[in-house]
Order: C-alpha cells, then sequence, then structure tokens
C-alpha cells in the first residue's frame, strides 16, 4: 500500500511526534509498504508528483533532523499564517494524503489529535489510522473526556474547570492542597505541575494559562500510576510506572532513564482486570477505536482512577503501547500492521 506518514505539526509536542514517525514509516517500510514521511505544517517542496513521493526511499534520520531543525520556526509561522489565511497544511501534503491509501497519523497533541485534521480528512475523502473526530475532541479536553466518562461511571479524580477570564483568588485561596493543574488539552504532561503547597498554586496556574485558555484543577491522587492501551476493544496488558525524580513528566517520558516502565505490571490479577476494564469503559465511553491508551492511577484506597485517553498513543523507543504489544508477542512491525489493517476497517462497515 501507499502510506503517507503525516509528522511534526504545530504543537508542544512536534519533537515527540517526529520520533514516532520516523519509527513507525520504517516499520511500515519493512513491511513492505511504500511509506513516506511528511511534515503536516512545513510541507515539502522536493516532489513534482505523487508516485515520486511513495517511490522515494528517503533516509528517514535526515529527514527527522530537518523536521526537528524547523521547530524553532514554528511559532512565527504560526502567526504569519494567521495573518495570510494559509491555513495550517505545508506545500504538498494534501496532495500526498489525498493520493495515499492510507494516512498513518503520526502526530501528537493540537492540530493532530484533537479532531480537527481528522474531520478535514473527512471531508476530503482521506482514510487514516485512529479514531474519529469527534471521539478524538472529546478525548484531547480533559474536561469533556471527565464529563463524558464520569457519566458513564468511570471514575476520575474531582476537581474543576477554569477559565482565562475567571477569578482566580478563590481557587488559590481555598482549593485542597496537594493537587494537580494542568492545561485542558495538552499531552506528554506539558505544563502539568503536582502543587504540593498553596503558595505553589498561583504559579501553577500562571504556567498552565501560558499554554492554553483553558485549565483544570484536580485533586492528587496519592498511589501507583499505570497504562492500559486498548486495541480493538480489548485491554493490553497494563504497564506500571515509576517515575524518577520530577514525576512523570515530558522529560521523564521521553528519556531512556526517566522512568521504570514494567510490562507486565508487577499487581495482582484482581487489580490488572479492575484496570484494565476502566481502560476499556473509557476508551467505549468517548468512542475511542480502534487503538487508544488510558493513563491510570490505583490509589491508596484501592480504587482505579482514570486520567486521561490518549488517542494517538506514541510509537517512540520508550512509548508504552509497544511495551504492551511486545508482551503480548506482539512485534513493533506487526503493532504498525495491526494499527493499519484496523484503521482500514473503518471504511469497509
Amino acid at each position: 500500500m501507499k502510506i503517507a506518514v503525516l509528522a511534526a505539526g504545530t504543537s508542544t509536542e512536534r519533537d515527540v511526534s517526529v520520533s514516532t514517525s520516523r519509527n513507525v514509516c520504517a516499520s511500515l517500510r519493512r513491511n513492505g509498504h511504500k511509506a513516506n514521511m511528511i511534515d503536516a505544517f512545513f510541507g515539502t517542496d522536493v516532489y513534482n508528483d505523487t508516485d515520486s513521493f511513495f517511490e522515494d526511499n528517503s533516509d528517514l534520520e535526515a529527514l527527522s533532523t530537518q523536521m526537528l531543525s524547523r521547530t524553532k520556526d514554528v511559532p512565527a509561522e504560526v502567526k504569519r499564517r494567521q495573518t495570510s489565511g494559509e491555513g495550517f497544511f505545508g506545500p504538498f501534503v494534501i496532495e500526498a494524503c489525498r493520493a495515499a491509501d492510507i494516512v498513518f497519523i503520526g502526530l501528537h497533541g493540537a492540530n493532530g489529535e484533537d479532531g480537527k485534521l481528522q474531520g478535514a480528512f473527512d471531508l476530503l475523502g482521506i482514510r487514516y489510522t485512529g479514531t474519529d473526530s469527534l471521539s478524538s475532541a472529546i478525548s484531547m479536553n480533559k474536561d469533556y473526556t471527565k464529563k463524558i466518562l464520569t457519566a458513564s461511571g468511570v471514575k476520575m479524580p474531582q476537581g474543576i474547570t477554569l477559565h482565562r477570564e475567571d477569578a482566580l483568588e478563590e481557587t488559590i485561596a481555598h482549593f485542597p492542597v496537594p493537587c494537580v493543574v494542568k492545561p485542558a488539552c495538552g499531552g506528554s504532561s506539558v505544563g502539568v505541575t503536582i502543587v504540593k503547597e498553596r503558595g505553589e498554586l498561583e504559579s501553577a496556574l500562571t504556567a498552565a494559562f501560558a499554554l492554553e485558555d483553558t485549565v483544570l484543577v484536580e485533586q492528587f491522587i496519592s498511589g501507583r500510576e499505570f497504562s492500559t492501551g486498548v486495541l480493538a476493544g480489548k485491554a493490553m496488558p497494563v504497564v506500571q510506572i515509576e517515575a524518577a525524580a520530577g514525576g512523570y513528566n515530558y522529560e521523564n517520558k521521553y528519556k531512556a532513564d526517566g522512568a521504570v516502565e514494567t510490562c507486565p505490571a508487577p499487581i495482582d490479577p484482581e487489580t490488572t482486570k479492575k484496570l484494565q476494564k476502566a481502560a476499556e469503559d473509557a476508551c467505549r465511553a468517548a468512542g475511542v477505536t480502534p487503538i487508544g491508551r488510558v493513563d491510570e492511577i490505583v490509589g491508596d484506597d484501592g480504587e482505579v482512577y482514570c486520567l486521561e485517553i490518549n488517542t494517538l498513543p506514541g510509537m517512540t523507543k520508550t512509548s508504552l503501547v509497544p511495551k504492551e504489544a511486545k508482551a503480548m508477542g506482539m512485534s513493533y512491525d506487526d503493532l504498525t500492521e495491526k494499527m493499519i489493517r484496523l484503521s482500514l476497517d473503518k471504511y469497509r462497515k
């Protein structure tokens, strides 16, 4: 098949997306597909036609380096396009995606995982991996996620949603601490702060509002962290996460020694089943299919709390879903092929 791997984008997770896309594209080539990678935002001026794009066995390391070198240019280019009205997609992106049998969405975060891209592709008749626009939008916005999941009986930490125009003095003065402050739509723990003392709450809110207009303040759940992938509606093996100093933040997620991630998790069968059921219930409630990953905590009270749903799980060398697949006896290449096949099934119904 001809597969365009859509990479990079404009979000705070752009660099992680490049790593995901490079690994996926290499895997798809090993699986015999004509796959090539393209920067969703900056596009390319290398190809004159789509045949040459898919026939080109491009150097993925060099292409990744080029994409990463342009990350610093994103803010200025976003601002310029807002003025010019040129839009999100870079040169040749839509042409490549329309010519593909399917697009593997390797983007993470805003303008990739939030339903906007999926909605545009639906209107253009472009087939893509992952869940649809509505479930993407629900899952990307932690406020919407909480409303949908809790209404379906999925347990989540209690908290409040704040908007930039809200008066924050009451929250700063009275919200119970410790607590967690996080942007409503961010990913990879960017902008997330665990507030241990009341005096830290104002700076945590300032940091989160610097990234987005909507912020969540939630009760801090003391316990053990886990993550559970859901593939074709069925939970994968559970991963236990023991983060290094600083918690499971952006840096610790993507550096080799940032966390100890054990899969299958060394927990009793009953807790495993509770985590897996909660993950399945969360994805079902939000409509996420064919693949998702649910971050969870088992509190000191023994309760399972869902934190968020990732609709385009990372596929880097340190990512969790590939580790879960390996625990199932599924190689990385088997996983990417499975994701392609399951995604294509959506269009055959």
